[in-house]
């Protein structure tokens, strides 16, 4: 009896170790900072490696080995089309908040986090965001106007139901657009996409009623709450 649990035992650390293995491999493909962008912008939409690098600033071929990496921890996934190869995230709604539940991890425990975050983020906008369960409420009662502050495409790919697209850098010539009598709730990327920071730091200059979302557009849809897409 003794020599069958030890027996047990020891069988029963395999299936443990390899599950562990695997998932460090996954941590590893995660454990650098262009991954970690690379997902960000996948989260708004499939890409090619060109337009991800042409977005990240890096070259075709560091974006492509990138990728490769990300793509070996079952993290994104390819689908060939005509010439290009087009990029999007394995498992959407796991991705966004396994990324999420980084950044919390990292907020409570990395100093440098929270000096970032005081010195830029919080100089930019202090004030509280607005959560996704407030904002559905006010959507509902219609007293806000939604502004996605990220570029065309990304609005275009998907974005939250009834949202004025207008990109960060047309805000200052399409103000007129914005109604000054009801308070504005501006998105972007994702709790760290500087986009709408700089937005409600403008408009709020511009004597506009403004708050952020809390997160982005990912995770609203990746919380299976409603989008719209654009032709």
């Amino acid at each position: 009896m003794l020599n069958d649990i030890k027996g047990n035992s020891v069988s029963s650390t395999g299936p443990k170790q390899a599950i562990y293995e695997s998932l460090a491999e996954v941590a590893q493909a995660l454990g650098h900072a262009h991954r970690l962008e690379l997902l960000e912008h996948l989260a708004q939409g499939e890409r090619s490696v060109e337009e991800l690098s042409s977005r990240t600033g890096l070259t075709f071929a560091n974006t492509s080995r990138h990728l490769q990496i990300l793509r070996r921890a079952r993290l994104v996934e390819t689908e060939r089309r005509g010439k290009h190869i087009l990029y999007r995230l394995a498992g959407e709604a796991e991705i966004v908040a396994l990324i999420n539940a980084l950044g919390r991890v990292g907020e409570r425990n990395v100093a440098e986090i929270d000096r970032v975050k005081a010195d830029y983020f919080l100089a930019l906008d202090a004030l509280e965001p607005v959560s996704r369960a407030d904002l559905l409420s006010r959507l509902q009662d219609g007293l806000v106007t939604l502004l996605d502050v990220r570029p065309e495409d990304e609005f275009a790919a998907g974005h939250l139901p009834g949202a004025l697209g207008i990109p960060l850098a047309e805000l200052e010539h399409r103000l007129s657009e914005l109604p000054q009598d009801r308070e504005v709730i501006a998105y972007c990327r994702g709790p760290y996409c500087i986009l709408s920071f700089e937005a409600v730091a403008a408009l709020r200059a511009r004597g506009y009623l403004v708050r952020r979302l809390e997160d982005g557009y990912p995770e609203w849809k990746a919380a299976g709450l409603p989008i719209e897409t654009s032709a």
